[in-house]
């Protein structure tokens, strides 16, 4: 029977004006209630674990007495403050699906879900079930790629297959996480595979070294998993991996998220089969707007190890966000930050090309479609 339990991350503070802030203090997530008359905090400190709602509903009934509020007002109260995801079941326990080692493990992660997902669940340990039965593909362990590798088999995604075709050389060693100078000449793929098995045996790590030479290649690998990771980025030009992952992707009805680095330049895009436009869309917006004869000319050696993590950090948050729901990826927009100028944030969407054949007649627009930073 549910026993409604206000967060511990989101202990509400109200304020001699009446009004209460609920949500931790956290801005985008907390929100501010008017409570003039002190009903809502009423309910809000009964909401303890220990009544359920009908008696929370009697017991603010008895404390307001003569000055209770109309009909169905407090029910009201207690059903909006249930669904606003601020509160919790207490009688909900951990899902039989995760061992108590994984509960062990994780628990840090479900204090992350249970303070940022808004949404009213059956327990706190959706999010982590979604990880543990997922499965993912990350195309590229280089720089960007190990990082993100890392990030999702710590933060537990129940199987990962590495895509991989180069041998560790010394100078990749300034900045993918994965490796180390013993392993120079060995296939990065393999090395990576082994090292993600001892971060997280509870998973299961896959591998391999093939080159991907076309949309094909792509096509086979995304045929059974629940999101892409593409941290690679070769070939580049009009028919570039990008393009061969954005279709294949497409026809396969499979997400994927695109990160890497320019110089100080760090991105990351998200693109769904069902909303916002696909990178092609996303790369002909630019195009349009672009001033006549600038060259841009993105990539190059010029890395170091923060870029390359925050890189593959951005990937992973957004792949995590794909597969648990928490947090919305905002797909089909292209955001990013400059190492050089904190206050250049960039956020890039156009809208889906109403003849392109990969992502035309999709559901959603792209959010503030043409809204961009400066690159």
């Amino acid at each position: 029977m549910l026993r409604p339990r206000v967060k511990e991350e989101h202990r509400p503070q109200r304020f001699p004006d009446g009004t209460i802030w609920i949500g931790g203090g956290i801005y985008g997530i907390a929100a501010e209630v008017d409570d003039p008359y002190g009903l809502a905090w009423a309910v809000l400190r009964l909401m303890d674990g220990t009544h359920t709602p009908q008696q929370i509903a009697a017991l603010v009934r008895d404390a307001f007495g003569a000055a209770s509020p109309g009909p169905g007002a407090v029910e009201a109260t207690i059903d909006a403050l249930i669904a606003s995801g601020y509160v919790e079941d207490a009688a909900a326990g951990p899902p039989p699906q995760l061992t108590a080692r994984e509960l062990d493990r994780y628990h840090r992660s479900h204090a992350f879900f249970r303070r940022v997902d808004l949404l009213p669940r059956e327990h706190g340990w959706v999010g982590q079930l979604a990880l543990k039965h997922a499965r993912v593909v990350v195309l590229g362990v280089g720089g960007t790629g190990s990082h993100a590798a890392w990030a999702l088999a710590a933060s537990g995604v129940g199987t990962l297959h590495l895509v991989d075709p180069d041998r560790i050389e010394l100078s990749n060693l300034n900045r993918q996480i994965l490796f180390t100078e013993s392993d120079i000449g060995r296939p990065k793929a393999q090395v990576a595979a082994r090292r993600l098995a001892e971060v997280n045996s509870d998973i299961a790590v896959t591998y391999s070294v093939a080159e991907v030479g076309g949309q094909d290649d792509v096509a086979e690998l995304v045929a059974d998993c629940d999101v892409l990771a593409l941290c690679a980025d070769r070939p580049k030009g009009p028919e570039s991996i990008r393009v061969w992952v954005n279709r294949a992707c497409a026809a396969a009805g499979v997400p994927w998220v695109g990160g890497g680095y320019d110089g100080p330049f760090v991105t990351v895009g998200v693109y769904t089969p069902s909303a916002g436009a696909c990178y092609e869309c996303l790369v002909a917006g630019e195009e349009k707007i672009r001033r006549p004869g600038l060259r841009l000319d993105h990539g190059g050696p010029g890395v170091i190890a923060p870029s390359a993590g925050l890189s593959g950090q951005l990937v992973a948050y957004n792949v995590i966000a794909l597969i648990t729901g928490v947090s919305d990826p905002v797909p089909g927009a292209l955001r990013g930050l400059n190492l050089v100028a904190p206050d250049e944030h960039v956020f890039v969407t156009h809208p889906p090309r109403p003849d392109c054949p990969v992502c035309s007649g999709k559901g959603r627009p792209a959010p503030g479609s043409g809204h961009r930073a400066a690159t």
